[in-house]
This record gives C-alpha cells, structure tokens and sequence, in this order.
C-alpha cells in the first residue's frame, strides 16, 4: 500500500486501469488543467515539480514487504532530463504536482498503429472465414481504404494511448503487395507529427506472409528506411516452410543492423520448431542476442512443465524476449515462470478496434492490473513488481526495494496519478487525473 495515502497497490492497479479505460473519465484527461492550470513550460525547457509523490522504499513485518513508503519532493528537468530530486519545498515558485505519484511513463510493446478503424465510424470485426489466411484475403480487399486516411488515425490512436499514460509504443505495420510501403509512410507521417510528445519504434509487418503473398521485395526496401525491426508471422501456418522464411528473416534483420519481432501463433508441433529454431539462430548470430523478440507466441501455453522449463531457460540465456497481450480464456501463459528465467516480458494492447478485434482499451495498466489477477500477484511486493508490465520493466524500487528511478540525469519521461483518496472512497472515484510529461512537451 501506498501507506501515506492508505490506499492499497491493489486498488491503484484496479481503479488507475478502469478510469484510464474511459469509465467515468474527464473529458480533459489529455490536457495538464488539473495539475498545470494555464500554466506553460519557459522555452528554455526547464520545468520545476513541487509536492511530487514518490516512492522511496519498503515497509517491512518479519521480513515480508506489508506496504511502499513514499514522500513528498521537488523534481527539477531542464531539456528532457531530470536534473534534480531534493527535498520538498511547498512554497518553491513551482507548478504543482498535488502529491500526485510519479511513475515512469508506460510503454505499449506491442500494437499496430498503421490499420485500426479507431477515429473513424464504428466497424465490428467481421465475421471470419478460411483462417489466418482468409483474414489475409479480408486485409486485401478492405486495406486500401484504411490507407485513404491512416495517418490521421494513427495520430487519435496515439493521443488514446498518451491519454492512459503510454508516451511510446513498438508499432508493427504491414509491409505486403497489397499496401506495399503505404502503410509505413503514412505512419512515419504521424510520428513525425507526434515526435516531440511519443517516441516509437517500428516493425516491418509482413502480415500476408513473406512468401505466401511475396512481400520479399517491399520488406527489403523497408529494410533501408527508418525502421528497427524486422517482423513475421506463423512461418509454418503462412509460407508452409519454417526454415526458408526465419533464415530470410534473420539474415535481413543482420545486413540492415535491425532487430527481430516475429507474431507467433501456432501452438503445436510447428510453433515449437519455430521457437527451437529461432533460439538456434540467436545463438549463431550473438548480435541478435537481446534484439530478439517472440509476440505472442502461444505455443509455451501449452507446452508441460517440463518443456515450459527447458524452452524459458534457454529464452532467458539466449535473450529472447516475449510480449504477451495476456489472453483471457483457457490459454494462460506461463510468464511467471519467464521471468523467473529472465526472461524479458512485455506487453501491448496490440488492436485497438479493427478488423481483428473490437476490445482494445488502450491501456497497458489495465494489462498490468490482469497479469496481477491471472498470476496471483496479491501481495505487496508482486503487486509492485506487476507494474513492470505497463512500464517495460523500469519500476521507482529495485526487488530491495531501493530508490532506482528516478535519478538525476534520467529522461524526464514520466506519468503523474492522482492515488492520493483513501481505500474506502474507491468506489466514489469519479475520475482519476493524470498528467504525462516527455521532454519538454506537457499534456
């Protein structure tokens, strides 16, 4: 618990997701009226924080963790760093933060910012035939309209995802015959547009196979522009030949210096020959080592504990990394236990509202708040150590519970939440005000 405000971790998870999921939320949640009044940064960049929330430490009962000491502080940032934490002083010419709580600012890992219906008239996910790859046939007659005006709604998906506290998301976009590089520039259009206030990465998508539709030439010339990964999906399922399209896809990501992120879907024989070969790979290839990534990636779900236990040790010393958009439903991911092997976790909303699916929130503290229920995280520290999922696993307390963000000289990237009512007037939240601040851009 939160003990100078007494409201419990279980509850800031549960009620900061919900009021960030739109229930009950102003309409001015993007704006910095509730902290900042009229008040706007000097054009040099510097900015002062006065009664500024922050974690400083564990409470500890016969050593177990029972609550998060936190105190008040004056936080100085001048051109996108934090340049200075003292002691708080309420009657410093400041802005003031209200005792809000400062967190690091959440990180999307997984989503797709090119094609969504989010911005423009309601669509439900229509009704699907022939598999994967008739979604494939769907994509290809409905993606040249989406193209029509996908960088402005790449911009509202943007401004949804900073309004629940994300200031950078990992983007994959489809690179395929049917969009060719549209998809990508439109994109990179609305990330220029957003760049002082979101920062992204981007992952070359070939959504329609890499074979299965010839995407070959467009993810090469993708290749060469301003992208960080190269992507793919269900070799097996897709281009029926796991080896030829992972050896494509590693030796691209070598030659152009770029990382890897593959959708993986399958969950039977063929989607644990993809794992065990792309773990092989990384080990020939040690420059992908940490760069290497599986999203989704179902197939650990249904593996025995004993597999589950090989497959995430060698995760863990090969430095693959899984996001997971934490599924409801039979499938229950065993991400405990990757993160037992250090295994890098992370999280995404992935669609928002599109033609795959319709329940996307935008927030990555609401995953968090899931990941806490499904996995049985309810006590103090696991509680504090689930929000690594909404933050790509940079958290103000270490496992000791030593102050380790934020630090003079970090990017002053971070959130604010308003977690100063008490555990009884929960359910009387009206809304729940927060402020997200990235460099020098205040909203």
């Amino acid at each position: 618990m939160v003990k100078s405000n007494n409201i419990s971790r279980k509850d800031f998870l549960k009620n900061s997701a919900l009021a960030m999921a739109g229930i009950g939320l102003s309409p001015v949640m993007m704006n910095a009226e509730t902290v900042y009044g009229n008040k706007t940064l000097s054009s040099n960049g510097k900015l002062t924080l006065k009664n500024v929330r922050l974690e400083t430490g564990f409470e500890y009962e016969e050593g177990e963790v029972i609550g998060t000491n936190t105190d008040l502080f004056l936080v100085e940032t001048e051109n996108g760093k934090i340049t200075k934490i003292s002691k708080n002083d309420p009657k410093a010419k400041a802005v003031d933060a209200k005792g809000f709580l400062m967190l690091p600012a959440f990180r999307d890992m997984h989503i797709h910012l090119d094609k969504t219906f989010y911005g423009d008239k309601w669509q439900a996910v229509r009704k699907r035939k022939g598999g994967v790859k008739g979604m494939i046939e769907l994509e290809e007659q409905i993606m040249p309209e989406i193209l029509k005006n996908s960088t402005y709604k790449a911009e509202k998906m943007i401004e949804l995802l900073q309004s629940k506290g994300t200031a950078f998301a990992r983007s994959h976009v489809n690179i395929e015959p049917t969009s060719k590089l549209d998809s990508l520039k439109n994109l990179q259009k609305a990330l220029d547009k957003k760049k002082e206030s979101f920062g992204a990465e981007i992952v070359a998508f070939p959504q329609h196979g890499v074979f299965y539709r010839n995407s070959v030439p467009y993810l090469k010339e993708a290749a060469k522009m301003n992208i960080d990964f190269i992507g793919g999906v269900d070799p097996y399922t897709i281009d029926g030949a796991i080896e030829k399209m992972m050896d494509f896809t590693v030796q691209l990501a070598l030659d152009h210096q770029k990382g890897i992120d593959i959708h993986l879907h399958e969950t039977g024989e063929s989607g644990l020959k993809t794992v065990e070969y792309l773990i092989d790979k990384v080990n020939e290839n040690p420059a992908l080592k940490g760069k290497t990534f599986l999203s989704h990636c179902f197939v650990l779900g249904k593996l025995e504990k004993i597999k589950q236990e090989e497959i995430a040790e060698k995760l863990g010393n090969t430095q693959i990394g899984i996001i997971s958009t934490i599924p409801i439903g039979n499938l229950i991911m065993p991400l405990p236990l990757l993160k037992n092997h250090n295994v890098i976790v992370y999280t995404g909303n992935d669609s928002i509202v599109d033609h795959w699916n319709t329940y996307g929130t935008g927030s990555v503290l609401e995953k968090a708040n899931l990941y806490a229920q499904l996995y049985g995280q309810s006590t103090e520290f696991l509680l504090s150590r689930s929000l690594k999922l909404a933050t790509a696993d940079l958290l103000p307390l270490d496992d000791k519970g030593v102050q380790q963000w934020p630090k003079n000289g970090d990017d002053a990237d971070f959130v604010l939440v308003n977690a100063s009512c008490s555990a009884e007037a929960v359910s009387r939240i009206s809304k729940v005000e927060s402020l997200i601040y990235k460099g020098n851009i205040v909203y």
